[in-house]
């Protein structure tokens, strides 16, 4: 991941001059948030925490970015000395990734002096939207078609190399099977899987003969792309091969539709194949899929297998942003908070306790002050003290494994992909006491 630390916004920069030069150097506290949800999602899956977690225990200034800043003629060559030395020394307390989380919630808190905590809104904000979208997006697709392959195909047109290898990781972590991005199986251990390009078939004169020689080559799982000329003289044509491959011990996986009415034609790929005696080669389906898709194609019965889910996917396409920002909640010992309209929040060090019914589905969400004991089970945990880990970062497996738990403790309205659902968040009575006084001392 990049870890340069002028990858932020200049006011950071400018501010952290602004306490330096002050003397304003005593603990902070921040939160983020997301205000509000997006009229498409009815929840959101908390993700990036770990590539937050490396950012602030790398975070450094090198020699050649000091002299860069000299050379703006924006800062204090002793305000510059001061960055020689910057470093994060503070403590983070977070939703593990992979949990449920509404609006007003915060996902993550950051303690520490006022410059450190302040710088690193910028990028922690970018790790955390970023996947935390993709993530929310990736689960309704999951929760869509959950007895299906789910493949991400999005990394062509991610917004930039490092948001196609998060997106691999969010939506693998959301419950998809893996990706076709290379470079992900290989930073992060996801399954990686791949067909073919039309071009492979167009550059060979015959399409028979294109199929057979990439399955005669091709050393992993065959999926053979049959939709570049006629799909379903096609789909003839893979039985035919399928049975020469077989005396060569070369076996076809399935075969994969990429364009068309995908019902359809997932219909009559499906006769034709199973006519053949090809009952075991499954059909694979791409091209602008999303949940709603994947939900009309379900619900007409296609014959479909697996999915490759890529542009709507990695640019979350639905709703592409999500409205969440990184507050000031105290600073000094005192409570602080901003009455901004329609940008309020609350004062204070926090917590969210959530309770559940008596079938395990979740019930309630407390908004109340980090002291509080409740009602409900605490959703925030210290996972980074004195600018270091507690503990080693989870497996992939058992971030989808709690992905899996979450899900499973949903109310049934809030997956609903069509209808709004609002789950309820209580504000304790101690955080209400709380604003009030602020509120009180401000004016």
């Amino acid at each position: 991941m990049v870890s340069d630390p002028l990858l932020t916004d200049l006011y950071q920069l400018t501010m952290l001059q602004h306490y330096f030069r002050l003397d304003m150097l005593r603990p902070a506290v921040f939160e983020i948030q997301v205000r509000r949800l997006p009229r498409e999602r009815n929840f959101l899956v908390t993700c990036g925490l770990e590539q937050v977690l490396h950012y602030l225990e790398n975070l450094a200034f090198e020699p050649q970015q000091l002299r860069y800043l000299a050379g703006t003629g924006l800062f204090h060559d002793d305000f510059l000395d001061y960055l020689a030395g910057f470093r994060f020394n503070g403590s983070v307390a977070a939703m593990p990734e992979g949990t449920v989380a509404f609006a007003e919630e915060p996902l993550l808190r950051v303690e520490a002096s006022l410059p450190e905590a302040q710088f690193a809104e910028s990028r922690i904000i970018n790790l955390m939207h970023f996947q935390t979208m993709i993530a929310s997006k990736a689960v309704r697709c999951v929760m869509t078609a959950p007895d299906k392959v789910l493949v991400d195909f999005g990394m062509r047109r991610a917004h930039g190399a490092e948001a196609a290898l998060y997106a691999a990781r969010a939506s693998y972590i959301a419950g998809f099977a893996g990706t076709a991005t290379v470079a992900a199986n290989q930073q992060f251990g996801i399954p990686v899987y791949g067909t073919m390009a039309h071009s492979l078939i167009q550059a060979h004169d015959n399409e028979r003969e294109a199929l057979a020689d990439f399955a005669r080559v091709h050393l992993g799982n065959i999926v053979l792309l049959i939709d570049t000329y006629d799909t379903v003289a096609c789909a003839h044509e893979v039985v035919r091969l399928s049975r020469e491959l077989a005396a060569a011990d070369i076996h076809i996986q399935a075969v994969r539709l990429d364009s068309g009415d995908l019902n359809d034609l997932a219909h009559q790929v499906r006769a034709i194949l199973d006519a053949g005696g090809c009952q075991e080669i499954g059909i694979f389906a791409s091209g602008n899929l999303d949940e709603y898709r994947l939900q009309a194609l379900l619900a007409a019965g296609a014959p479909i297998d697996g999915f490759g889910v890529g542009t709507q996917l990695d640019v979350s396409a639905d709703a592409p942003t999500l409205d969440m920002v990184y507050k000031l909640h105290e600073y000094d010992g005192r409570p602080r908070r901003k009455r901004s309209t329609g940008k309020a929040t609350w004062p204070g060090a926090k917590q969210v306790f959530r309770t559940f019914n008596d079938d395990r589905t979740m019930h309630l969400d407390t908004l109340g002050l980090r002291e509080e004991t409740g009602p409900g089970t605490p959703l925030l945990e210290t996972v980074m003290v004195d600018g270091r880990r507690r503990k080693p970062p989870p497996t992939l497996d058992a971030l989808r494994a709690r992905v899996v738990d979450q899900l499973g403790r949903l109310p049934p309205e809030l997956r609903d992909l069509a209808q709004p659902a609002e789950y309820p968040v209580h504000i304790s009575e101690r955080l209400t006491v709380l604003t009030a006084a602020v509120d009180q001392a401000i004016n």
